[in-house]
């Protein structure tokens, strides 16, 4: 199933999503509501809240719970990426300035707190205290992966584990409770739940590897980002450690160097570095394997059209690289 039948399966929820999470972004302070509809409207895939949705689908539920917690997802997601964007000076985010940009780093801080706010609001009255359970741990491995991205920033000694852990942190976990949540509401065994948890862990690395394969490819301009960004703050992502790590000497230097400084004057040294070495490719088969993972994952439940979406959402995960 591609993206586009993806989409048409749970379009109704998403729409009746959308309506919500506009609703409740309502603020009478006039900043909340011109600045949190820039981003929500900015373009995003909305793909956590997706697997929201799918996952309650592909488990047979009917209530409209599912609703409440896809937008509560799409809050917090969006809080961290006005944080982001701060931490990192981001200057553009899906091909339009970013709202620090626009607003200035306090009105974005700010309005990412009133997010995390509204979303614990909504939390509480979804009246379950394993929703909450889940979504706060969510939200504090989310803040540690923020951090542990901040001190490995300008560190060329980080690891493959160290790196792996920030994207498990910073990425993989909202995703993960996204799928978890479709399990809880629909009353589903503790190995259900387990399950489905693990297919989200699985495609938020899949899906994160390729964010970084993508950052050292020209088809990033397409996703409104410029070529290199992750070079231009430190970032030693997996593409760059591997091109290090198996290039020459002297190509080694200069990426150690690249990363330590930041910026972008080694840019094309670097991009010859990672092509020569198979960076890109040997990221996209760690990639793979955690999209194969995450489908793998889903043998424990019923062979439905949702769970047909589920696993063609994995595998969009990895392909939108090629």
């Amino acid at each position: 199933m591609d993206l586009a039948a993806i989409r048409a399966l749970i379009a109704p929820d998403m729409a009746r999503v959308d309506t919500l999470i506009h609703t409740r972004l309502h603020s009478e302070v006039g900043l909340i509501d011109q600045l949190g509809n820039y981003i929500v409207n900015s373009g995003g895939k909305r793909l956590r809240p997706a697997v929201v949705l799918l996952s309650a689908g592909a488990l047979g539920y009917r209530g409209t719970q599912h609703l409440n917690l896809a937008a509560i997802i799409e809050f917090i997601h969006t809080a961290t990426l006005l944080h982001d964007d701060v931490v990192d000076a981001s200057l553009l985010r899906r091909g339009q300035a970013t709202a620090n940009q626009r607003w200035g780093n306090e009105a974005s801080v700010l309005v990412g707190d009133f997010l995390y706010s509204r979303a614990f609001q909504m939390m509480v009255e979804a009246g379950s205290m394993r929703v909450m359970e889940i979504l706060a741990s969510a939200t504090n491995t989310i803040a540690e992966g923020e951090v542990q991205q901040l001190l490995n920033r300008h560190d060329p000694d980080t690891t493959e584990p160290r790196y792996l852990q920030v994207i498990n942190n910073k990425t993989a976990k909202l995703f993960e409770a996204a799928a978890q949540l479709g399990a809880v509401i629909s009353g589903g065994s503790d190995k259900i739940e387990e399950s489905m948890a693990t297919y989200g862990r699985h495609l938020g690395i899949a899906y994160q590897l390729i964010d970084d394969v993508l950052d050292y490819s020209p088809s990033n301009r397409e996703l409104g980002k410029n070529i290199g960004d992750d070079l231009a703050e430190g970032k030693p992502t997996l593409p760059l450690l591997y091109a290090m790590w198996h290039g020459t000497e002297s190509a080694a230097a200069v990426i150690r160097s690249a990363l330590a400084a930041g910026g972008l004057d080694s840019l094309q040294q670097v991009l010859e570095a990672i092509e020569s070495t198979g960076a890109i490719a040997y990221t996209a088969r760690r990639a793979e394997a955690e999209a194969h993972a995450a489908v793998a994952a889903l043998a424990t439940i019923p062979r439905t059209a949702y769970r047909d979406a589920m696993e063609g959402l994995a595998r969009f995960a990895v392909e939108r690289a090629f």
